[in-house]
């Protein structure tokens, strides 16, 4: 079971996964908006046990200290995103307004590539996809062949690569070489826009096509 909602004012999605059995939930990217994603859970009738982070911009971190505070949950993130986290997340948030009452939250653990992040009944396997950032991860989900990409990979478009530490050759061989291995009708659901499938972006992301004519064209 997994639902979405649009948070903050840079419309990210935060995407919450549960089982109603089990009734335990990992929240991806609580980026704002605590409130209406802890309502979220509620409705869905799970609660949030792990948040689980694709990368610290500032979009996507602002709602965890809310959540965790409420739930008591277990925040990870890639160890690489540290050094975001702790100074880039608070000076980005002020530079735009936002008021800061609160440092950046402490993980209680870190994510690795083929880790599983894990609640009772449900299972998410790590894809550390570096590019948007150094430490940016995917979640995949094998067995509702459901992929959450983070900034990685958009429907027809890939994350920025402009910010520090983003890396367009990083990105670029993250998603042909990792996330494009899995099933054509895997179900990507990013952190921002709308969502897609694995085997639309293979044979329609422009940004896909051109990195595979120019690596052919370097191999030939």
């Amino acid at each position: 079971m997994v639902r979405g909602i649009v948070v903050g004012v840079f419309m990210e999605n935060c995407w919450v996964v549960g089982n109603r059995r089990t009734g335990e939930a990992i929240c991806i990217d609580p980026g704002g908006d605590h409130d209406e994603v802890l309502a979220l859970a509620r409705d869905m009738g799970v609660t949030i046990k792990t948040i689980a982070n694709s990368h610290a911009h500032v979009d996507h971190i602002m709602g965890v200290h809310g959540v965790r505070d409420a739930t008591d949950a277990n925040f990870l993130i890639h160890q690489h995103e540290l050094d975001l986290l702790r100074s880039g997340w608070p000076d980005g948030a002020r530079q735009m307004g936002f008021d800061i009452e609160q440092g950046a939250p402490e993980p209680q653990g870190y994510v690795a590539d083929d880790d599983v992040v894990e609640v009772d009944g449900l299972r998410l396997r790590v894809i550390v996809t570096p590019g948007h950032t150094t430490g940016s991860v995917s979640y995949y989900e094998e067995t509702a062949g459901l992929l959450f990409s983070g900034d990685t990979l958009f429907r027809g478009s890939i994350g920025r690569t402009d910010f520090p530490g983003g890396s367009y050759e990083q990105e670029m061989t993250s998603i042909t070489e990792k996330l494009l291995s899995l099933p054509d009708e895997t179900l990507v659901l990013p952190g921002h826009m709308q969502e897609t499938q694995i085997g639309f972006e293979r044979e329609h992301n422009p940004f896909v096509l051109d990195w595979q004519r120019r690596q052919a064209a370097a191999e030939s």
